[in-house]
């Protein structure tokens, strides 16, 4: 999930200051972490702590309102501040640039082995818990299955004929892109220059999330994958959030790029991903 957090860091300044070119400095001193790492975390103690319904409420409002200046959308943050825990029908990005840890927990193996995708029901759950809107839900379980394809195939766990395909980064981001099409609707087949001409701000999943798969789809590395997300404008920050999360399960992010970003992060969210880091390695005591 620190793929999340490194987009949303570097995003942060260009939010509604877009920039339309891919050159720019990353870690500006300006730069801070904003809702979409707070929630994030938020996603993953909900996941460590049990992952029900209640889970994701209680996380959620802790940590929202331990940083209640984040940058939340204006309906969240009613939802944040009051006692009130039923969803209230949003089909914003907020449900796909949190989603992250729910696609880290599925297992990989399990797909190699039976042929079959393991269960998204905390993506789903991650998401309904306040964007029960049909397009909420469907943004965070596209970006949860992108995640998740992108650790298959470029992990190397898909074998076809006794060869695996992450020697074959076009042919990984092709598979990913032909089911996020059929599955979800989204049309991927702009390219981001015949975006980034006319895009605005939109913080809708239906207008944001294909945006930042394509910033992936068209990727060399994180770092580009990071460029290309922020050079389309828009909301920045959380494109930038939903495509680092993609391109960390297809890359990796390098040890300098993860100190960076760890160094705009306070003790109470770096102590988050300490026991993430603690809870992956199937420690989940």
């Amino acid at each position: 999930m620190l793929g999340a957090i490194i987009g949303d860091i570097v995003g942060s300044v260009y939010e509604f200051s877009n920039i339309k070119k891919k050159e720019f400095e990353l870690f500006k001193p300006d730069c801070r972490f904003t809702d979409d790492t707070v929630m994030t975390c938020a996603v993953a103690d909900a996941i460590m702590n049990g992952g029900s319904e209640k889970d994701f409420i209680l996380s959620m409002k802790k940590y929202g309102r331990m940083y209640p200046h984040a940058g939340y959308g204006g309906r969240f943050r009613v939802w944040l501040r009051s006692m009130d825990t039923e969803p209230y029908k949003s089909f914003g990005n907020g449900s796909a640039m949190r989603v992250s840890p729910c696609a880290w927990v599925m297992d990989c193996g399990f797909c190699a082995r039976t042929g079959m995708w393991p269960n998204r029901d905390l993506a789903r759950l991650s998401a309904s818990v306040t964007h029960n809107h049909p397009e909420g839900i469907k943004g965070a379980l596209a970006v949860c299955d992108a995640i998740f394809m992108a650790r298959f195939y470029f992990g190397g766990w898909n074998i076809e004929y006794s060869n695996p395909i992450d020697s074959d980064p076009d042919e990984c981001k092709r598979r990913i892109k032909e089911h996020i099409e059929n599955e979800y609707g989204y049309d991927l087949s702009m390219s981001l220059d015949e975006i980034r001409k006319n895009y605005e701000f939109d913080e809708t999943c239906q207008g944001s999330v294909p945006q930042a798969i394509i910033a992936f789809l068209e990727s060399t590395d994180f770092e580009d994958a990071i460029r290309n997300a922020i050079s389309i404008g828009g909301d920045s920050d959380t494109i930038a959030a939903i495509t680092g999360s993609i391109a960390e399960a297809a890359y990796g992010i390098s040890e300098d790029m993860k100190k960076m970003a760890l160094s705009y992060l306070d003790e109470p969210l770096k102590d988050v991903l300490r026991r993430w880091k603690k809870y992956m390695r199937g420690d989940k005591s």
